[in-house]
């Protein structure tokens, strides 16, 4: 496998073509070949994310096959890459020159019937929400005009989905009042007025800020899970989970909780999977994902101590949600200046279920060597679990990992963050993948 050297990928960027103005997309660039560091891949040399924008990255099996991901590097732009598992090449194109240097401001990626990819992105706590869409299947070169879903201040993050029984687009965002909101489209291109998730009476303070996580079949349903707000602000911060289906929003045993016209819900309303006030223990959300029978899985951490950060997988299995530790992450993963305290105690290495199949968990968790890659998985629906190193993770910080939707099969097929980070708004970051089997 062919990786690209920081040194060359800096070089391809500063040789294309001039500065593009603010807001335009730069031209093309392809990174050449170079020799390998270890066995995995360097999409870029400069790339960090949050993760609550997904799929931050997807594959699609072309042809040629392909994986992308979104990003921000450390100047402020906000890109896309493309690797062809076929000519082990990877490609970057800038969708914003000038974005902010903030990690938070990073794309999610919608997988059109056709192979043409949808892009959505907003800055953090900024105004205006906005998509943009390929011309061309697996091209990243040419785009359509961008589209503003939503001229509103205070927007982050972003979620899409495609309901194809509905022929509707859905894209989920954390609204002007900073609770779950989302905007609904049937060309993408006119969007509906926004319309707010999740809301608690008395709770409507911009400071209380439900974190949302989405997971959807493309077909017919969509699944939620969330907190009661940042565990910073929250004490007992609990997990939370809702279905969409057909119009209306359900629990996970299929009890009707509300129709889309009587949104928003309350946290009562909708299924508590970990309550964080009859332990004691702070909780956040990391990931959500659909079984084979069409059942939610959810990666969390219960957070203890700012120091000891657990990773817990909650999966409903019917009649029950049924919760497991599958191990101890460690502590936050920020590199915090010795003179200084660590304003983001809580941001762990992260956690990444495998779309496809989430009985595979990939995890970022301390370790002598900095922070490490790891793949468990459970074949007892998450009682028991058994896990490997990833092999081509790096020693140093690695974290935030994030699984391609649409990927499947072995071997490990999973993206990262390696690098130097201090702040979601200080950091110089690489993206590494451990690529599909060739």
């Amino acid at each position: 496998m062919t990786l690209i050297l920081p040194a060359l990928l800096c070089s391809a960027i500063a040789a294309g073509a001039s500065t593009p103005a603010p807001d335009e997309p730069a031209s093309r660039q392809t990174i050449p070949d170079s020799p390998p560091i270890d066995d995995s891949v360097l999409f870029t040399a400069d790339g960090a994310w949050c993760w609550f924008q997904d799929p931050r990255a997807v594959f699609v099996n072309g042809p040629p096959p392909v994986t992308y991901a979104c990003w921000m590097t450390s100047k402020g732009k906000l890109q896309i890459g493309a690797f062809d598992h076929v000519r082990k090449s990877v490609q970057i194109f800038t969708l914003k020159e000038r974005w902010d240097v903030d990690d938070h401001n990073a794309a999610s990626i919608l997988v059109l019937s056709d192979n043409r990819l949808m892009v959505f992105y907003a800055r953090h706590n900024k105004r205006g929400l906005f998509c943009r869409t390929t011309v061309r299947p697996a091209d990243i070169t040419a785009w359509e005009d961008e589209v503003l879903i939503l001229d509103a201040p205070r927007l982050t993050y972003s979620h899409p989905v495609f309901l194809k029984r509905e022929g509707t687009y859905y894209v989920f965002f954390r609204g002007e009042t900073w609770k779950p909101t989302f905007c609904t489209s049937k060309d993408g291109r006119v969007w509906s007025p926004p319309q707010v998730l999740v809301q608690d009476a008395g709770r409507e303070a911009r400071d209380i800020r439900p974190y949302l996580k989405v997971a959807s079949d493309g077909e017919s349903t969509i699944h939620f899970a969330f907190t009661d707000g940042h565990p910073r602000n929250e004490a007992h911060n609990s997990l939370y989970y809702l279905k969409y289906a057909d119009g209306v929003f359900l629990g996970a045993d299929g009890t009707k909780i509300a129709g889309i016209q009587e949104l928003p819900v309350s946290h009562r309303q909708t299924d508590c999977v970990y309550d964080g006030k009859r332990t004691g223990i702070r909780a956040w959300v990391w990931d959500i994902a659909i079984d084979a029978e069409g059942q939610p899985c959810i990666a969390y951490t219960r957070l203890p101590a700012d120091t000891d950060h657990r990773y817990h997988y909650a999966r409903w299995v019917g009649d029950r949600w049924l919760d497991t530790e599958v191990t101890s992450g460690g502590r936050w993963f920020p590199q915090t200046p010795d003179s200084a305290e660590e304003p983001e105690p809580h941001y762990s290495g992260g956690m990444a279920l495998a779309p496809q199949d989430p009985s595979v968990l990939y995890l970022s968790r301390q370790s002598a060597d900095g922070f490490v890659i790891e793949r468990w998985s459970t074949n007892d629906r998450g009682l028991t679990w058994t896990s490997r190193p990833v092999e081509t993770a790096q020693h140093g910080l690695n974290v935030r990992p994030v699984v391609p939707h649409g990927a499947s099969g072995s071997p490990d097929h999973v993206l990262w963050m390696h690098g130097r980070y201090i702040h979601f708004s200080d950091y110089h970051t690489q993206i590494r993948m451990a690529p599909r089997s060739r």
